[in-house]
């Protein structure tokens, strides 16, 4: 006779909280194509490793999510229609590679855009809408989440909503933008490596 041992749910509010890993489109993700996304996704080049870096990261139990503004787009210089085509393309290859990917917040409105993208937006960095959308929706705990990017803007929304930043590459000299960052790397991919590596040691 075969035993089966029943692994029981954790008591409400003993568990782990859930994590959000929010990563910068143009600066964590993608090598970006002169400040914009690429338009398809056979153009896109992913920075070397990250998407691995993603995928083990998923594995450690964290809830992915891929963030950032869409400036060509907000100000005309790529059609809505073709950015919606991209953008369903990154999330199934995101998803085919096994990344637990929940969410892509990409903001493609802005205050100085074209025609009905002229609107500023709590989901345009530097605002907080993203993750307090998600922690409304899919209930992150901010203080346990992560921010990794190389934009300022981003970081400091991160910051502000109270989310840890990790910073990739230099820090930018904006004395507009308050930001403490908790991590940095020359790559998204070291960051990640270094948040996965941590987390292996605590569990």
């Amino acid at each position: 006779m075969t035993l089966r041992t029943r692994r029981l749910a954790p008591l409400s509010g003993t568990g782990l909280p859930t994590r959000g890993l929010f990563i910068s489109r143009l600066a964590g993700l993608l090598v970006p194509v002169k400040g914009s996304s690429p338009r398809t996704i056979d153009a896109a080049r992913f920075e070397p490793g990250v998407l691995d870096a993603l995928f083990a990261a998923g594995q450690c139990g964290w809830t992915i999510y891929v963030c950032g503004n869409e400036d060509a787009v907000a100000k005309g210089k790529v059609s809505e229609q073709a950015w919606n085509a991209f953008e369903t393309e990154l999330v199934a290859h995101l998803k085919g590679w096994g990344i637990p990917l929940k969410r892509h917040y990409g903001c493609i409105d802005a205050p100085d855009g074209k025609g009905a993208r002229r609107n500023d937006s709590v989901f345009r960095f530097p605002n907080t809408g993203t993750f307090y959308h998600a922690q409304q929706e899919d209930g992150v705990e901010l203080r346990s989440s992560w921010i990794v990017s190389g934009l300022e803007d981003e970081l400091a929304a991160g910051w502000r909503a109270g989310l840890k930043c990790a910073r990739v590459g230099e820090p930018a000299r904006d004395p507009k933008l308050h930001v403490e960052c908790e991590r940095a790397g020359a790559t998204a991919v070291e960051i990640l490596q270094a948040l996965v590596a941590t987390q292996r040691a605590w569990t």
